[in-house]
């Protein structure tokens, strides 16, 4: 559903490095500075993470049950951008509830196991997501990209390593790419115009790919010309 596809995106999750981006986005995500009477957690245990901020979100979206949320990861691929693995959900839906960020619906009884209890945001918790998606840290957080590190390493890589591993760049960049421009064209059925957010982050995603295939490439075509500084620092 394009609906959860946008409320989850956020541009420092894009996955230029198969799973190298995500690892830089675990960081604990503090909330503003407001009165909160009756705490019921330590400083460290009221932050929230990206797995509880994804988990914030698809709760709001529609009540579900822990199997259910679970499902909507697998299914929506949003671990492909998304740091959530399976006891990670049981661990927020435990945390966010300790927090009543969540609740459990009316109708469901409390007492049943964290994989039975249908679970909804509450209204505390979706200001907790809206105060969370204000962070500077969404726009200005600076993430290691691991293609990046390996280029920056290669001079000491054997000689047809070099060639090897950007052949093997510019395959995934094409693949990838052919995957982004599906999902594009299936989104822009759906949502029945481009104005919209998911339209937008397939467009950059797919914009950022374009542009680095056309940068491995000029590569390819200048390795043979590789050479040491000229002026070395020592």
């Amino acid at each position: 559903m394009v609906t959860s596809f946008l409320v989850l995106l956020c541009p420092s999750s894009l996955s230029w490095t198969s799973g190298a981006i995500i690892g830089g986005m675990t960081r604990p995500v503090k909330h503003k500075s407001k009165s909160r009477p009756n705490s019921l957690e330590p400083g460290n245990q009221t932050r929230l993470t990206i797995p509880d901020l994804v988990i914030l979100s698809l709760l709001a979206e529609r009540p579900m049950h822990g199997y259910e949320v679970n499902a909507t990861l697998e299914d929506r691929k949003i671990r492909d951008w998304a740091p959530v693995s399976r006891p990670q959900i049981y661990y927020s839906l435990d945390k966010l509830a300790k927090l009543r960020l969540i609740r459990v619906t009316s109708e469901n009884s409390p007492s049943a196991g964290p994989e039975r209890r249908v679970l909804e945001t509450t209204a505390v918790g979706k200001e907790r997501l809206a105060d969370a998606l204000e962070g500077k840290s969404w726009v200005n957080q600076k993430v290691h990209q691991a293609f990046l590190i390996w280029l920056a390493l290669s001079w000491r890589a054997r000689p047809r390593t070099f060639r090897k591993q950007l052949n093997a760049r510019k395959k995934f960049i094409e693949e990838k790419l052919a995957g982004e421009s599906a999902t594009l064209a299936a989104v822009l059925t759906e949502v029945g115009h481009p104005y919209h957010e998911a339209v937008w982050m397939l467009q950059l995603m797919i914009d950022q790919l374009k542009a680095e295939l056309r940068w491995v490439e000029r590569i390819l075509s200048e390795a043979d010309k590789r050479a040491p500084a000229r002026h070395s620092p020592h």
